[in-house]
């Protein structure tokens, strides 16, 4: 099922040159405007965006996923986008879920929706992954006082003026955090919608450790101490 043209896709990219030919294969039969945006890449990103139909805007340096989502939605936004999508270029996420993830945005019911995996459907989930996920969740119940089932789950939907007042400034992961906690800032109407995440062995090793996970909270909130 496609899309209206008003539905821009958002795709921040770094070092995904093996992956993202099947992402762009998977989405732009349904979407017809996607942005694919390499974030200062060292691998053939760029150059395996460009052999498909998209914009592909390009970072000089690796500033990060928050930075490139931000670059991107600024540039969909003035080309008069409707309704704005982020979606990541690993393949974890499902083109076919892109329908039901814009549909409370286009019916005017939400201003933004939440993919959910633990709502929908994960592939290949490790037990340690989810327990770091459940963590998440926790967390943002607690401090940004929104209550999610998903915390850092790249699939997401804005209406234009839900993307012109949520601007990110967490430049790297710490942003999925900022997103929620400026949805209820601002007093944007949300849903969750069920999708699916697959996970692979590469997408494991490049994913938030629990390490990794503990840094991006600390970010988080330096991050707003100092908005």
């Amino acid at each position: 099922m496609t899309v209206p043209p008003g539905v821009w896709v958002v795709i921040a990219a770094y070092n995904e040159g093996e992956r993202l030919a099947v992402t762009l294969r998977g989405l732009l039969p349904v979407c017809g405007n996607v942005v694919a945006v390499d974030d200062g890449s060292r691998d053939d990103t760029a150059a395996v965006a460009a052999t498909f139909p998209v914009w592909v805007l390009r970072h000089p340096i690796n500033r990060g996923q928050g930075a490139a989502l931000q670059t991107g939605l600024d540039f969909a936004l003035a080309r008069g986008a409707e309704v704005l999508v982020t979606f990541d270029a690993d393949n974890q996420h499902d083109a076919n879920d892109l329908a039901a993830v814009v549909a409370p945005v286009l019916a005017g019911t939400a201003d933004v929706t939440l993919g959910s995996r633990f709502l929908g459907r994960t592939e290949n989930l490790p037990a340690s992954r989810r327990l770091v996920l459940k963590a998440g969740v926790l967390f943002t119940r607690v401090v940004s006082r929104i209550a999610v089932t998903d915390t850092h789950n790249g699939f997401r939907a804005f209406s234009a003026a839900a993307a012109r007042r949520i601007r990110i400034t967490q430049d790297r992961m710490a942003h999925a955090s900022e997103i929620l906690d400026e949805i209820r800032v601002q007093g944007l109407r949300f849903v969750e919608v069920p999708v699916t995440v697959r996970y692979s062995a590469a997408t494991l090793a490049k994913g938030q450790s629990s390490w990794n996970a503990v840094r991006v909270v600390w970010q988080f909130l330096i991050g707003k101490v100092v908005r």
